[in-house]
């Protein structure tokens, strides 16, 4: 299907699933790496209160955590 046809029928609200291989679908810039970090113990019981507390996973907290951090951190560091 040439990308002209397969705009239209997306801007028409026709299903174009059936026109996609789903199987090489990626999430831009969500790869993911495997990182070993060691806490102090009462660094980690603080962490699992926080996270029982929203009813979230440890690793669930420190991922959300650090994106709040870094996203702020981008947007106060002055541009080039």
């Amino acid at each position: 299907m040439k990308a002209k046809d397969f705009e239209k029928q997306f801007d028409k609200d026709i299903n174009i699933t059936k026109s996609l291989d789903l199987s090489k679908a990626k999430r831009v810039l969500q790869e993911q790496k495997r990182v070993n970090v060691d806490f102090p113990t009462w660094m980690i019981e603080s962490l699992d209160r926080e996270a029982g507390k929203l009813g979230v996973t440890r690793q669930s907290i420190i991922k959300v955590w650090l994106a709040e951090r870094l996203e702020k951190a981008a947007l106060t560091r002055p541009s080039c």
